[in-house]
């Protein structure tokens, strides 16, 4: 790396491990030395085992439940800071809480509000993350907010399958606004699911906008959780005459039986990203790393160089 007055140091949280690694592997360094004390009654402790004084740091963790990952990102922020750190990314590739962003019902918290303030308080400078389930979270900070996208690893993979007739569906109406972004680098048709649900993680009912009839269908969504949502659609697609269809989704949460549906259901193939870890293998799922493009953003950042040209579309 090029020599800089303030250093560039790369700290992973213990969920993310995995993928911190291969992160600073193609960023050209080791990570940072850190350790994790942790007391008898569950209480722990972060601990960076080198100099940070004047370093550009990137804490670099997902924040899927159990909340202790947040807390342990929170700490590690705040441990930094007082160790003198210069500048401090907190690196997301999973914004965990994003669902909860607006006040949909009364006497209901907007969590992603509040995380924003607790890492911006903790001592963050700046947020990397990646395909935010609202992308009006960016607003909710007021330091800078670095939004990947992986449309940039999934278009290119959509293309390389050369198939005749695709078309992009988006899982709900929120969703149609990635879809056409995606079916306008495919110059392909774009098909919306209507859904209806009475609670969370229970759909009602399900209507298809468009034509599927005889097309090789690509589901985008920001995330997968339960998989109801995307196995009804893929069921729909089928029985409406799709000729395939695969879904295309950022985070695999996979909660659940989430697995189970996936492998039961109509879908050929469930394409998602590592920013969390495998809950289990299954046949029908492709993991694509982000790692590239995480060390490659990191990389721009600490050398105050523009980031958008990481989202040109390869072939």
């Amino acid at each position: 790396m090029p020599s800089r007055f303030n250093p560039a140091k790369l700290f992973s949280g213990e969920a993310t491990q995995y993928l911190s690694t291969e992160i600073a592997e193609h960023f050209g360094q080791n990570l940072g030395d850190i350790a994790y004390n942790r007391f008898s009654d569950g209480e722990f402790q972060p601990e960076i085992q080198e100099s940070v004084r004047g370093c550009d740091v990137f804490i670099i963790q997902s924040t899927p439940p159990p909340s202790d990952n947040l807390f342990e990102l929170l700490l590690t922020i705040d441990a930094a800071k007082r160790a003198s750190a210069h500048y401090i990314t907190a690196v997301m590739p999973y914004f965990g809480f994003a669902r909860q962003d607006r006040k949909d019902k009364p006497r209901v918290p907007i969590s992603s509000k509040m995380i924003a303030n607790l890492l911006t308080a903790a001592g963050a400078s700046r947020i990397m993350t990646m395909d935010l389930h609202a992308p009006q979270i960016q607003g909710f900070f007021d330091i800078p907010v670095d939004h990947l996208d992986a449309s940039t690893i999934f278009i290119p993979y959509m293309k390389s399958l050369n198939l005749e007739h695709p078309v992009v569906a988006a899982p709900d109406m929120g969703g149609s606004k990635r879809a056409r972004y995606f079916a306008s680098f495919l110059e392909a048709d774009l098909v919306i699911c209507d859904k209806y649900r009475k609670r969370a993680n229970q759909i009602e009912e399900m209507a298809l906008i468009g034509d599927v009839d005889g097309r090789d269908v690509f589901i985008v969504d920001d995330m997968i959780d339960t998989g109801g949502t995307i196995c009804k659609a893929a069921e729909m697609m089928k029985q409406k005459g799709a000729k395939s269809v695969r879904a295309f989704c950022t985070h695999p949460v996979l909660s659940g039986n989430a697995i189970e549906k996936i492998e039961k259901s109509q879908l050929e193939e469930l394409v998602v990203c590592n920013t969390l870890p495998a809950v289990r293998e299954s046949s029908k799922i492709r993991r694509m790393s982000i790692a590239k493009l995480f060390a490659g953003a990191i990389h721009n950042v600490y050398e105050h160089q523009s980031i958008s040209s990481l989202f040109d579309i390869e072939d």
